[in-house]
């Protein structure tokens, strides 16, 4: 195997395959990373069984070959090397040369390797910058207790009758759901939990591309697959099913409100200061377009702001978790947030002001006050 490559091409490859890697190997050879060089390119893939990456790079090939390199290892080096690349396999050592720097690195025995698996046929074609968006957004709502491991995904759920892929993730206390339209789904309705992290990395990493080809998990194969113009990505998916969101979001509400989010961000962060961690912050829309924030106790710091607002309906006091809110505001892509409410002891509906039916909808618990 011997081969040249321009550093950034090679760089972007390897970077992208190194996310999927292992923190913790099961065993020593899922820690690398297979290079495959053939004709005129190299293809460069890693796989541990639950997440694979694969992508290719023009080369020029004068020896046609494959190795297994430590992926950490190599990803540090190529992306601080400049100039194109050499790679040369010698006998199981890898040498690599870039300018006026040369390493020798070991390989991984590549007969230990597992076969990628295989992709399967496209379900359908999404926007990649969109479902980029869609998935960094509802990410946001995704658990991070591990002991409950379906709560740390993100759902996907298709509707035929839509022609939609909705894109939805909870922790119990918020709930993020985003639609999108896409291409060519011919499948039946169905559902999957699919890792956040791993989802979120892959969908980034489209971000790129125009267009994304979806084959969801079915009953011959647990997996997601992403195909995009230079990456394909396979995740397997998690065991179980988030709850059922669309009897949770009211559909008639009592209070309305508008406000600017930058400013409502801000407030709400320096209200947050004098509080312990996670503590509410109340927030009180008045008939005369203000709205308070109030954070803290009597015994202890206590904090006030206010913003404007617009409201119809009547006046309301209702408390946030503050990150969770803060959380909400910044997944919201657009200049106001529109506030839904039926009461200060039901769940809140948030969204883009001017936002159409299939944008982000964050549904947020509110705390109860003591007293």
């Amino acid at each position: 195997m011997k081969l040249t490559v321009e550093q950034a091409h090679l760089a972007a490859a390897v970077g992208y395959t190194a996310r999927s890697l292992p923190a913790r190997p099961p065993v020593p050879v899922l820690a690398g990373i297979l290079l495959d060089a053939t004709g005129e390119r190299l293809r460069v893939s890693a796989f541990d069984y639950e997440v694979s990456a694969d992508t290719a790079v023009p080369a020029t090939v004068t020896e046609t070959g494959r190795a297994l390199i430590s992926g950490r290892l190599l990803s540090d080096i190529v992306a601080t090397v400049r100039g194109d690349v050499t790679l040369e396999l010698t006998g199981p050592r890898m040498v690599l040369k870039a300018g006026s720097a040369r390493f020798t690195l070991p390989t991984l025995p590549i007969e230990e390797y597992p076969a990628l698996p295989d992709p399967g046929a496209s379900a359908g074609t999404l926007a990649a910058p969109a479902l980029a968006e869609a998935v960094t957004q509802v990410a946001c709502a995704v658990s991070r207790e591990e002991a409950l491991p379906t709560l740390t995904g993100i759902g996907l759920r298709h509707s035929s009758k839509a022609g939609t892929l909705t894109v939805y993730a909870t922790d119990r206390y918020r709930f993020a759901v985003r639609d999108l339209a896409w291409k060519d789904a011919d499948l039946a309705d169905c559902t999957a939990v699919i890792p956040a992290k791993a989802f979120t990395d892959a969908t980034k990493a489209a971000a790129d591309d125009s267009t994304v080809d979806i084959a969801l998990p079915g009953e011959t194969s647990g997996l997601l697959s992403l195909r995009s113009e230079h990456h394909t990505t396979t995740i397997r998916a998690l065991e179980g099913e988030l709850p059922k969101y669309e009897t949770l979001f009211p559909t008639e509400f009592a209070h309305e409100a508008t406000v600017e989010i930058a400013a409502l961000k801000t407030a709400a962060q320096r209200v947050a200061l004098v509080s312990s961690r996670e503590a509410p912050i109340k927030l009180t829309f008045t008939a005369d377009g203000t709205l308070v924030l109030e954070g803290g106790t009597a015994d202890d710091a206590q904090a006030v702001d206010n913003v404007d607002t617009s409201l119809a309906g009547g006046e309301l006091s209702i408390a946030f978790n503050p990150t969770y809110l803060v959380d909400g505001l910044n997944a919201l892509d657009a200049e106001s947030v529109h506030f839904q409410f039926v009461s200060a002891t039901k769940p809140a509906v948030m969204c883009g002001a001017g936002s159409d039916d299939r944008a982000l909808r964050y549904l947020l618990m509110p705390v109860r006050l003591s007293g």
